[in-house]
């Protein structure tokens, strides 16, 4: 395809592009992307990359996530540059009552053997400092509790290529359900 042109991409699905100035293929639209599950059974983070750089909307899904401590769960973002783990503004809010204040990601308050069900979405602010908005709500199924997180990171040298998803600590291991991404 020439520059500054629609086309048709012929792989299935067909899809819609547009070539920029630059020679970069963007999606028109900005079809949904699922990604790939990951098993939250173990470890101590769930890392998610390859997302391209024209994404304005990540969704992090939990499914039935459980760590084996009372670390909070984290959300962090990164760049070409790798995961940041500096520079988030934001809080939760645990079961209506005054919550955390958290600085190395979107955190949701935990405790051990609690067992999480939600999502949160990530939307890009601004293009130009790299800025993202984030919140959602994640409930318990073992009891009646809720737990909400919101915020915003500016990323240092780009936008969002991966996504981790972790413990405060960084130690506590996972120990049931699933988590995953889409994107748009």
């Amino acid at each position: 395809a020439a520059y500054g042109q629609l086309w048709i991409k012929t792989a299935t699905p067909n899809e819609l592009y547009f070539t920029d100035d630059a020679g970069t293929d963007f999606p028109v639209g900005y079809k949904l992307t699922l990604g790939t599950e990951q098993a939250t059974t173990s470890g101590t983070a769930k890392d998610f990359t390859g997302i391209p750089s024209w994404v304005n909307r990540i969704t992090v899904m939990f499914k039935g996530v459980s760590t084996n401590g009372t670390s909070s769960i984290l959300i962090q973002l990164g760049d070409a540059g790798g995961i940041e783990n500096t520079g988030y503004l934001g809080s939760d809010l645990a079961n209506g009552a005054a919550g955390t204040a958290y600085t190395t990601g979107f955190g949701f308050a935990t405790a051990a053997a609690s067992v999480y069900h939600g999502s949160v979405v990530i939307n890009l602010e601004d293009a130009s400092d790299y800025t993202y908005i984030a919140h959602g709500i994640l409930s318990r199924s073992d009891t009646a509790f809720l737990t909400s997180t919101s915020g915003s990171k500016s990323l240092s040298a780009g936008l969002c290529t991966q996504l981790r998803v972790t413990t405060v600590n960084g130690t506590d291991a996972f120990d049931a359900g699933a988590v995953n991404i889409s994107y748009e």
